[in-house]
């Protein structure tokens, strides 16, 4: 007993990552969270389930405020953003199967060669990794984009796929490394600061932080893509899966002709579920509609700020929290004015406008807390790196010189 709860006390200082601390702080909270996935499967669990989750919570906690997984290296800080993000879904997660009354069903064929024997284990292990629910009964309504790849064999697909994840790296180093080039010193650095220059008259000012909004926005989801694409390779060809079950992870988001389509179709939906269990629901049964939009919204808002706490813990959480929640709004607008049928070129021309202005709150809130000046592809290749900078050099002293001279 005494041995379970010193495992359990909250550290007061952060240790350094080794084997010994991994094994100690992160696996406790990942074997929760696959003995929480295993019951869920089964009928009757679920006052195990009840017992195990608040364990599952306190060790995750622990694990995301007491290890520090940068080696004291500050170019390598975004790695406790990511042990934070993991354990905030572990807690997340595994309460949502614990309030679960009812087994889950897994839908989809496991792999290429799938009999329909059930497999508790590689189930388990799907439902772990599988954050969208593709393939279970509990992701009604979630949107699958078409497939681009060619499915006709598991190499042909894979092969596709890695030659896209490698564009979308080229892509992201290439964006990047223009980001950065804007201002190496302040947002440029991992010492933050804001995109908004001052010595600009306002409309070019907005025009440039725009710009710099728009290109993050392109490494975001050129970044996503490369991290998702790597994951399919391995899972066909190495875990033999169907390519049915890694769909893609985007469906063209720059051509969303309403807020709506943008984040309920277009974006990923990696954490659809988790903002709307958390925030969606409550709300809406509190507030009807309106509230469980806006309730989704709020979540995703606060765990993008507990996102960049550890970069920097003086982050302002509205500098996230309220462009997060103006993408709600956007939704709430469109229903009073058009009932959810905005399209064409108008329901374009709004949809980027309404990205684009809280998209410009939302960036610099993050290149405030030195997420923008992070570790780039191309940091080192100099021959790539520096035709960008001239690039984006020139590029800036035309709008000062634009600003001097009317």
């Amino acid at each position: 007993m005494l041995t379970l709860l010193d495992g359990l006390r909250l550290p007061t200082t952060k240790v350094l990552l080794t084997t010994e601390t991994f094994a100690s702080r992160v696996l406790p909270p990942l074997a929760c969270s696959f003995a929480t996935a295993f019951l869920v499967l089964l009928p009757g669990t679920q006052p195990v389930r009840i017992a195990l989750w608040p364990i599952t919570a306190i060790l995750a906690f622990r694990a995301a405020t007491s290890l520090d997984t940068s080696m004291e290296q500050p170019e390598l800080t975004f790695l406790n953003m990511q042990l934070r993000i993991c354990m905030f879904l572990i807690a997340a997660r595994t309460l949502e199967w614990t309030v679960q009354t009812k087994p889950f069903v897994r839908t989809a064929r496991r792999s290429s060669t799938d009999v329909s024997k059930p497999n508790l284990v590689l189930d388990t292990i799907d439902l772990i990794c599988n954050l969208r629910g593709c393939g279970w009964d509990w992701s009604q309504g979630l949107y699958i984009p078409p497939e681009t790849h060619p499915t006709s064999s598991r190499l042909a697909f894979a092969t596709s796929v890695l030659v896209s994840g490698l564009k979308h790296l080229f892509l992201c180093g290439v964006i990047h490394s223009a980001v950065k080039s804007f201002s190496p010193d302040t947002f440029g650095s991992l010492d933050g600061g804001t995109i908004f220059d001052d010595s600009l008259p306002p409309h070019l000012r907005y025009f440039r932080s725009s710009i710099i909004a728009t290109l993050y926005a392109f490494n975001i989801y050129s970044l996503l893509h490369v991290g998702y694409e790597i994951t399919v390779v391995i899972c066909v060809l190495i875990f033999r899966q169907h390519p049915d079950q890694c769909p893609p992870l985007f469906d063209s988001p720059w051509r969303a002709t309403s807020v709506r389509e943008f984040w309920s179709r277009r974006w990923h939906q990696w954490f659809r579920r988790i903002f709307i269990f958390l925030g969606g629901n409550p709300l809406y049964l509190l507030f009807g509609r309106v509230g469980g939009v806006m309730g989704a919204f709020l979540v995703s808002g606060f765990l993008h700020h507990l996102q960049v706490l550890p970069i920097d813990p003086s982050s302002e959480m509205w500098r996230i929290v309220l462009p997060f929640g103006m993408m709600g709004t956007g939704m709430i607008i469109e229903r009073a004015v058009s009932g959810n049928k905005t399209g064409g070129w108008i329901g374009w021309m709004w949809t980027m406008c309404w990205l684009l202005l809280w998209g410009n709150v939302m960036v610099d809130g993050w290149a405030r807390a030195g997420l923008l000046g992070g570790p780039g592809t191309f940091d080192n290749v100099t021959r790539v790196r520096q035709p960008i900078e001239r690039l984006v050099w020139t590029f800036d002293e035309y709008l000062h010189a634009i600003s001097r001279n009317p």
